[in-house]
């Protein structure tokens, strides 16, 4: 594979761009800082196909990246391939409010082929190519310049090893019949209501301290506030005002910019000065919550008693044997709370009883739980045994 110079005009970048787009995949990574700031600042961009890689920088004069953007979100006919890609593809849809599509993501299909549950790309590297990883370069501060060969070399060998190792889980999801098994956690993945929203709907993020109309009100005026302050200066939301002290001054409204000096959290300069004040005004405009926009409650689940929690640790064991002897993660195929929910008489609404992991899991989990499946020691080995032949589905003509 060609490995390119730092890429730094948009000349150098269109001419790797307009070679990489007839190919059916490229590999992308980002490097980024976002320890002190709310948007994610973009310091390198690595893309690699099967024939080249190059690291280009955001952060050179003149440099326009739309000819890369393009490729990544406007071009269908090119599989972008991340790993472990949430951020990665926050911060592009930041750039151009789109999620690349279509994608695919090696660490949620290494967890199908049972590599364990979100492993992280080294360790990835490690196991399907046998390369050990430098990672003297993972703590380096990525906006500074200029970045040095071992750096580059450091950022570019995530995609180079990403553009060999797709393949290779390609050809074993293909071999194993799992390659639809993701599709589900793809859409998900590429979600863009999971990267835009409006401050007026920060609050429904946030944990709520009651379904009290006033108080929740009180909470949409300080969260949306909050939000807009920290995007105007670019802060961390914490760096404004932390979650604890957003629902104390929502629960506990104080009746003068004066008492924000009282408030845990907040220093003593709140009592004067003019983000205190704007607080302040974000509270005076406040209305209870309307009904309809009240969050819907929970389903309320039967509550597991003693005997259902001994069955919900038997399910935790089933899914145990199942996902060893599926070679996929437990954690792909179901949750602890799914598994406390059958246990407890739950039987719709519910990932296990349907597609795939219904087939893989599910169906045996709901052998267990209505008394068709049964755990059994034989010679000191743990086995399972049908007590009774599975339930046919009942005919749908026949209910009609």
């Amino acid at each position: 594979m060609k490995i390119h110079p730092l890429i730094s005009s948009t000349d150098d970048l269109a001419a790797l761009v307009s070679r990489i787009k007839d190919h059916d995949f490229v590999a992308v990574d980002t490097e980024f800082m976002r320890e002190n700031t709310y948007w994610p600042d973009l310091c390198l961009l690595q893309i690699a196909s099967p024939d080249e890689a190059a690291a280009i920088d955001p952060k050179a004069d003149g440099l326009d990246l739309d000819p890369l953007l393009d490729l990544l979100v406007d071009n269908d006919q090119v599989l972008k391939v991340f790993h472990a890609g949430g951020q990665d593809l926050e911060i592009i849809h930041n750039l151009t409010g789109k999620v690349p599509n279509p994608l695919f993501d090696t660490q949620i299909a290494a967890m199908a082929l049972g590599y364990g549950e979100q492993i992280g790309y080294s360790n990835l590297v490690e196991s399907v190519l046998g390369h050990n990883l430098d990672k003297g370069a993972r703590f380096t501060d990525w906006s500074r310049r200029p970045l040095d060969k071992r750096q580059i070399d450091y950022a570019i060998a995530d995609v180079t090893h990403l553009a060999t190792i797709f393949p290779k889980l390609v050809k074993k999801l293909m071999k194993t019949g799992r390659g639809a098994w993701l599709d589900e956690e793809m859409e998900r993945l590429a979600d863009p209501s999971s990267f835009a929203f409006e401050p007026e709907d920060a609050w429904r993020r946030l944990k709520l301290p009651s379904r009290n109309p006033a108080v929740l009100g009180r909470l949409k005026a300080l969260a949306g506030w909050r939000e807009t302050e920290a995007r105007s200066k670019n802060l961390p939301r914490g760096r404004i005002i932390k979650d604890d002290t957003l629902n104390d001054l929502a629960g506990h409204p104080p009746k003068s910019q004066d008492d924000l000096g009282k408030v845990r959290g907040l220093s003593a300069g709140w009592r004067n000065n003019d983000i205190g004040a704007r607080l302040m005004v974000a509270l005076s405009r406040a209305t209870p919550l309307d009904p309809e926009e009240l969050p819907a409650r929970e389903p309320r689940r039967p509550g597991l008693t003693k005997d259902a929690a001994l069955v919900s640790d038997l399910l935790k064991l089933l899914l145990k044997i199942r996902a060893k002897e599926a070679g996929v993660a437990a954690k792909l195929i179901a949750r602890s709370d799914e598994l406390e929910a059958l246990a407890a008489g739950v039987r719709s609404e519910l990932n296990i009883l349907s597609g795939w992991r219904f087939e893989e899991f599910g169906r045996d989990a709901l052998d267990l739980v209505e008394g068709r499946l049964a755990f059994a020691i034989e010679n000191g080995k743990l086995k399972m045994s049908r007590i009774q032949q599975d339930i046919q589905e009942p005919d749908s003509a026949a209910i009609a």
